[in-house]
């Protein structure tokens, strides 16, 4: 794997993903999309692995969303747009197990894919939150609808809002509910695979039918969500080179909330 590095602890039964491309501030190209969708497939077929951790490597960022260099080929055709990470996430490949997110650095725009798609996010006090979809001129669908599960609505719809003006910090993050464990620098990892541990030491048939209810819980909302989402990109998305204007002319002055 280029992108993506998998450390499994056989005594413990968790699994460490670790998205490694801190040169590009762990953004997502399409070889790394490719080897989560695998990841996780991978792990619904192993059953050392009980209890899973996803985090990025470096201290910058998390993940920065899909990278702005992905070459992404798209059908001529307004009814069948390829969204490029619909199905990164490990509930979207039929994961039932445990996913603990260690959040560390910048977790912005495609990385909220991931972070709705964990079951809790533990983060580093220098973790920041942000989604520059309306800064740039495009809609913030599957990302919005994912993070509103997430957060009280008002925070959400915030966020999704302000753009790049805006950074939602660990703090206002823990006090708010998205993030449920705020730890002492660099300590996010290792409070993560503390609670994987706990989580993966219980019998697994009992674990993962609990992700599933509480997915259940959600998924209405999500899937109709979701089946919204291509329409309101396809309207209200400027054109990829208007985009890219946007993109060159913000400057990255932000306040942090």
């Amino acid at each position: 794997m280029t992108g993506l590095r998998v450390v499994a602890d056989k005594d413990t039964g968790v699994a460490v993903v670790t998205l490694d491309r801190p040169h590009r501030l762990n953004a997502v190209d399409l070889p790394m999309r490719d080897e989560l969708i695998a990841c996780w497939q991978e792990l619904r077929f192993d059953d050392s692995v009980r209890a899973v951790v996803l985090t990025g490597a470096g201290d910058r960022a998390f993940c920065t969303g899909l990278d702005r260099d992905a070459e992404v080929p798209q059908p001529n055709s307004p009814y069948m747009t390829d969204d490029p990470l619909l199905r990164v996430g490990p509930k979207s490949n039929d994961l039932w197990k445990p996913v603990v997110a260690a959040v560390n650095g910048m977790a912005c725009g495609g990385a909220f894919y991931l972070l709705g798609e964990s079951d809790f996010l533990i983060a580093d006090p220098a973790a920041t939150f942000f989604d520059p979809h309306t800064t740039y001129g495009m809609v913030s669908a599957y990302e919005s609808v994912l993070m509103a599960q997430l957060m009280p609505h008002g925070e959400a719809a915030r966020t999704a809002l302000m753009g790049t003006a805006e950074r939602l910090g660990a703090e206002r993050a823990h006090a708010i509910g998205l993030v449920t464990e705020l730890t002492s620098p660099g300590g996010a990892l290792a409070a993560a695979t503390a609670a994987a541990e706990v989580i993966a030491g219980y019998p697994p048939e009992g674990v993962q039918g609990t992700v599933r209810a509480l997915w259940a819980a959600k998924e209405v909302a999500v899937q109709r969500g979701f089946a919204q989402a291509p329409h309101l990109v396809a309207l209200g998305n400027l054109p990829a080179e208007r985009q890219a204007e946007l993109f060159r002319s913000r400057q990255s002055g932000f306040r942090l909330r």
